[in-house]
């Protein structure tokens, strides 16, 4: 009887071990991949890999561009700083090189007046000059302001007296001038004193 149940457990064991081995058989048919899968998951992976580099090459060569064109603005800023106080220095020059001309005139006149005492000469000279100092601040842009005989305008006059007006005469009218005003271009930089009637 022993060994009737030793056998019968024997069988059992087998049929078990049977059962396990068919189960794990059939895991393993459905777990392992078959070679074609495998070979085309490693493409992929390769394709993936490939893609990422070069990524990250381009990545790279946008970030080099990048640094290269901030130096190159910080040079341009840099350069463009050292221009604009290199203007600003010098920015009258071109006016005292065409003022010079007018200050050795000057310079003559005066030493002229000083050898021949000759008042006459003296004054054709320095009209002369003020004539060629006219010119030059006009080709600069500095005009005089029409002020006698306008009506008066704030922007370009302003008034120092009130005087009566004469009879026919309409009131509002600058009739003297005691400063003249000056504009630059269009901008007046200083107005006209004069005298308005009432």
């Amino acid at each position: 009887m022993k060994q009737e149940m030793e056998k019968e457990r024997a069988e059992n064991e087998a049929v078990e071990n049977t059962e396990t081995n068919a189960e794990a058989n059939a895991e393993a048919e459905t777990t392992a991949e078959p070679p074609e899968t495998a070979d085309a998951e490693l493409a992929e992976e390769a394709a993936t890999n490939a893609e990422m580099e070069a990524l990250k090459k381009t990545a790279e060569e946008h970030y080099q561009r990048y640094l290269r064109t901030q130096a190159d603005f910080d040079n341009f800023r840099r350069r463009a700083r050292a221009e604009k106080e290199e203007f600003a220095k010098y920015a009258s020059q071109k006016l005292i090189e065409g003022l010079l001309p007018i200050v050795d005139n000057f310079d003559r006149a005066v030493a002229a007046s000083r050898e021949q005492r000759d008042f006459e000469a003296l004054a054709k000279g320095v009209e002369m000059i003020q004539r060629q100092l006219g010119q030059l601040l006009e080709s600069e842009g500095l005009k005089p302001i029409e002020a006698i005989g306008q009506p008066f305008n704030p922007e370009l006059h302003q008034a120092i007296m009130q005087v009566p007006a004469e009879e026919g005469t309409e009131s509002g009218i600058v009739v003297e001038e005691l400063q003249k005003g000056y504009m630059l271009k269009e901008k007046v930089i200083r107005p006209s004193m004069v005298k308005v009637t009432e």
